[in-house]
């Protein structure tokens, strides 16, 4: 009888101490992504001026994870600020835009800062620090368009048009757009640009910073902005034009660290770098 009590006793205290160590694992589970000390994001890569490739580190650009290539731009800019102001090492992966949620959601990567628009959508997806920039939106169209001297988007009624796919430019500006003819969405902003400048369609819609870095590549396009014309212009929420910075549900930790980087600079500091980057990207991103 006490040779079974012993064995009892003793699956007893094994399971205890399995249970024990389950939990202290449980606790020091990675809490933000960042305890190694690198800061992993996602980006296009191709969505100048937030974000593009380049062949060198010319300018402050960093390497891409697996490639012979390196990243610059807006996002890049910005998140080097957040990790020399937590001491993290900053590593950037390409990843398509549809792919970009995704990868925060199942832990590919930590975070997405990659030009995204804060929507009630994505908010239900993944968690938002920022923002980290404010953008309205525009539409570019050739300056020889017969839509280039429009003054609203009433001006635009039945003109042929396009945006980049799972966007709000596509989902929800251009349905504004009386009898539009909305073609198929692009899977990229610089497929979208190629789109108008081709005369596939007569206007895009976008954002002010990618308009502004659109007329640079392409000096024919013509930014048309509504935004004096509160009647005629696209109607969004506030969180269609904050662009914030994507982590994973429930990451409180991460998020309030580079909210702490964010903190300190306002929208004219966040314009000063986005025009840094609109200067020094490649006429060809």
């Amino acid at each position: 009888m006490k040779k079974i009590v012993s064995v009892i006793l003793a699956a007893v205290l094994a399971v205890s101490c399995l249970t024990a160590c389950g939990s202290k694992s449980s606790e020091s589970k990675t809490k933000t992504g960042v305890e190694d000390g690198v800061l992993t994001i996602a980006m296009e890569c191709a969505y100048a001026p937030y974000n593009w490739s380049q062949s060198t580190d010319a300018n402050g650009a960093v390497p891409i994870k697996g490639s012979n290539e390196y990243a610059n731009g807006y996002d890049v800019m910005m998140a080097k600020k957040i990790c020399e102001a937590n001491g993290w090492e900053l590593e950037v992966v390409r990843l398509d835009w549809d792919s970009l949620v995704p990868a925060v959601q199942t832990g590919q990567v930590d975070a997405t800062i990659a030009g995204q628009s804060m929507t009630e959508e994505r908010m239900q997806q993944v968690d938002f620090a920022g923002p980290y920039l404010y953008a309205s939106i525009v539409c570019l169209t050739k300056s020889d368009s017969k839509y280039a001297n429009a003054t609203s988007i009433n001006d635009l009624a039945g003109g042929s048009c396009t945006s980049q796919i799972a966007t709000i430019w596509y989902d929800t500006c251009l349905p504004q757009i009386s009898g539009a003819d909305i073609k198929p969405a692009k899977d990229s902003a610089s497929t979208m640009l190629l789109s108008v400048e081709s005369g596939d369609v007569d206007f895009v819609c976008t954002d002010v910073p990618t308009a502004q870095a659109a007329v640079i590549a392409y000096p024919d396009l013509k930014i048309l902005d509504f935004s004096d014309n509160a009647e005629g212009n696209f109607q969004v929420d506030e969180g269609d034009i904050n662009i914030g910075i994507a982590v994973r549900k429930g990451n409180t930790e991460l998020k309030d660290k580079i909210n702490s980087a964010l903190d300190g600079m306002t929208a004219d500091d966040f314009n000063a770098v986005m025009n840094e980057a609109i200067k020094i990207q490649p006429v060809s991103a």
